[in-house]
């Protein structure tokens, strides 16, 4: 295996890693949010994002590479860190709509309350 390829593998394994523990915390955001520790998932969400943003910078440092003319080996491990970074923007995105379902739930559900005890 050559230099080159360690590096992009490297790479790869670094976006895999980096979007990894972005899912992993996008996932402890809306736990948290389903027991109405909404600060804690606004914090979990920007704590993922920074992680999500490495990963990316890492994916279009690679692009980048590309359209400046240079040749990449296509490899499964490529288009699995592809996929993955794919799917936590998507699941980013479900989630920070659940929160704000839970959030929303949690309002209706107190004023439901404060309506029943007056």
């Amino acid at each position: 295996m050559t230099v080159e390829v360690n590096e992009y593998y490297s790479v790869a394994f670094n976006i895999i890693s980096n979007v990894g523990t972005a899912k992993s915390l996008v996932m402890e955001a809306l736990y948290a949010a389903k027991e109405g520790e909404f600060e804690l998932a606004e914090e979990k969400l920007a704590e993922s994002k920074q992680f999500f943003v490495e990963g990316h910078k890492m994916h279009a440092s690679l692009i980048q590479r590309e359209a400046n003319g240079e040749q990449l080996q296509f490899s499964l491990i490529f288009m699995h860190a592809e996929d993955q970074l794919m799917s936590v923007d998507t699941i980013t995105l479900l989630v920070t709509e659940m929160i704000e379902l839970y959030r929303r739930s949690k309002k209706t559900s107190l004023k439901a309350i404060l309506k029943t005890s007056t």
